[in-house]
């Protein structure tokens, strides 16, 4: 009896608690009602490098003398950039983004923006924002790109980079820093790695899922691991990008060749050597699967894995297998070469 008296009050304090939690304090203000502008049902865009994409914003109804403000928060430096003003019959583009963005206008009160064959560098958020005197609102939406995260150090060894080279580096391969919120995605989908990188925004993390000695330690929890922000100039580390769908193919020459001839064969092909952002993305959405090594632009061997296998690294996880950056010299292997469309 005791027992079960004992069992109610703690669930009695146990659900006040919940309660508490999910509670507005006392005194905090609601957050505004949107008056002339519609919720989106979803506050994220899910799209791929080359689409096209439309983030949503609807008018409930059309205010006196209004305009509408599209403009895009920079992840670097949390700044807003504008896209796009409109009141409704004229409008004006601004920025880099300008030859690639219109409104939708499917009816009168579309301001809906639509992204033509967009770029690793679209993703993030963006805001609608109704200017209407006192009455200004807005909404908030997410642009998310498909794609995959890997790290990535140059042939000279681990922590290099300071957070330009870093940045510079993704670039030259085809992909980006990644954000915070790639990286964290692509732990929970497997990415396991003891190295830490530079992201987009200055910081420096590394992800962790099966905790280790050389990696913190095997009582730190698994998780995405992080030293804050770092000196961009003078603190070196490695570097996580980002790539998407490719706008073109990746395949593979068979050939014991060295890195020039690799190159030239590729050419040959009127290609060029494949960077390793390319051979990411072809294993990540083309499920390109091979067990021979072959060079890259950067210098670095590696072969794509879909479907692991005892033969082929005899690791149980898909995955990109490097083979380091061997000497140019070495006739050895064959090469990865991409076609653009």
């Amino acid at each position: 009896m005791h027992l079960l008296l004992l069992l109610r009050s703690l669930w009695l304090l146990a659900a006040v608690a919940a309660s508490s939690i999910f509670q507005r304090p006392t005194g905090s203000p609601a957050p505004p009602r949107l008056q002339y502008l519609l919720e989106p049902l979803h506050a994220a865009v899910h799209t791929q490098r080359g689409a096209t994409a439309t983030l949503p914003c609807v008018l409930r109804t059309l205010p006196r003398n209004y305009r509408v403000k599209w403009s895009k928060v920079e992840p670097a430096n949390y700044r807003e950039s504008i896209i796009i003003i409109t009141n409704g019959l004229y409008h004006k583009n601004y920025g880099p983004l300008s030859p690639r963005v219109r409104l939708r206008h499917s009816h009168r009160y579309d301001a809906s923006l639509t992204i033509a064959d967009v770029t690793l560098e679209d993703e993030g958020r963006y805001r609608c924002q109704l200017v209407n005197g006192l009455e200004d609102e807005s909404v908030s939406l997410t642009l998310h790109l498909e794609g995959v995260v890997f790290p990535y150090q140059p042939s000279n060894g681990r922590y290099k980079f300071n957070y330009h080279e870093a940045k510079r580096a993704c670039e030259q391969q085809d992909s980006r820093l990644a954000t915070y919120q790639q990286l964290y995605k692509a732990w929970t989908e497997g990415l396991d790695w003891c190295n830490a990188g530079w992201i987009l925004d200055g910081t420096v993390h590394y992800p962790i899922i099966n905790s280790r000695e050389p990696c913190g330690g095997r009582l730190l929890l698994p998780g995405v691991r992080s030293y804050g922000a770092r000196d961009k100039q003078k603190d070196r580390f490695d570097a996580f990008c980002f790539t998407s769908a490719l706008q073109g193919q990746v395949y593979f020459i068979r050939g014991h060749l060295n890195f020039k001839e690799a190159g030239q064969a590729c050419h040959n092909h009127g290609a060029a050597i494949a960077k390793v952002g390319q051979l990411y993305s072809a294993w990540k959405f083309s499920q390109l699967d091979r067990c021979d090594g072959g060079w890259l632009a950067d210098g670095s061997v590696r072969y794509p894995i879909t479907n692991p296998r005892e033969r082929c690294g005899g690791l149980l996880d898909p995955g990109v297998r490097s083979f380091g950056f061997p000497s140019k010299e070495l006739r050895t292997y064959g090469t990865y070469c991409f076609a653009g469309k």
